[in-house]
């Protein structure tokens, strides 16, 4: 599974936070959310949700370097709960399949758009979450696909 968060404003006065978790497989999405700030406690919630639904499984969550992920909190109840950590490189969202996600939703809710309320800004962008398994999931098969390049045997030249 691919961790990250996901931060919209409106009109600069209130936030709506997701912290989602990809199943790069099946396309579910799981999440904490709030209208603060994400941190490590939002973190702790969703590693005790992911164990909660798959008590049995091996799960390994890639993350991304954010400090609040790092912190001796989350460590200390991944290994509790027997949840591998792994971080990508600094610098290196395209290798975090949960970005294109991200900006997938960010194109499907925000692009030309206006909403009347936060509420209804909320509801758009839960919608659009909620239908990644459903309606947009032809869409996301090709987007988030695991394929990356890599170079075998590559000499680099730096002048």
């Amino acid at each position: 599974m691919l961790l990250t968060s996901f931060h919209l404003r409106r009109n600069g006065r209130k936030r709506f936070n997701v912290l989602g978790a990809l199943d790069p497989f099946t396309f579910e999405l799981f999440t904490v959310t709030n209208d603060s700030y994400i941190n490590s406690q939002s973190v702790a919630l969703l590693l005790q949700d992911l164990r909660a639904r798959f008590p049995e499984i091996p799960i390994t969550l890639v993350m991304d370097n954010a400090r609040y992920q790092r912190c001796r909190l989350v460590m200390d109840l991944a290994q509790e709960l027997r949840i591998e950590l792994l971080f990508l490189p600094p610098y290196s969202p395209n290798l975090n399949l949960i970005e294109r996600f991200w900006k997938f939703v960010k194109k499907q809710c925000l692009l030309a758009a206006y909403y009347e309320s936060f509420e209804l800004f909320q509801s758009a962008i839960t919608d659009c979450i909620n239908g990644s398994k459903t309606v947009h999931r032809q869409e996301l098969a090709s987007l988030l696909t695991l394929n990356f390049q890599t170079f075998d045997n590559v000499n680099l030249i730096c002048t």
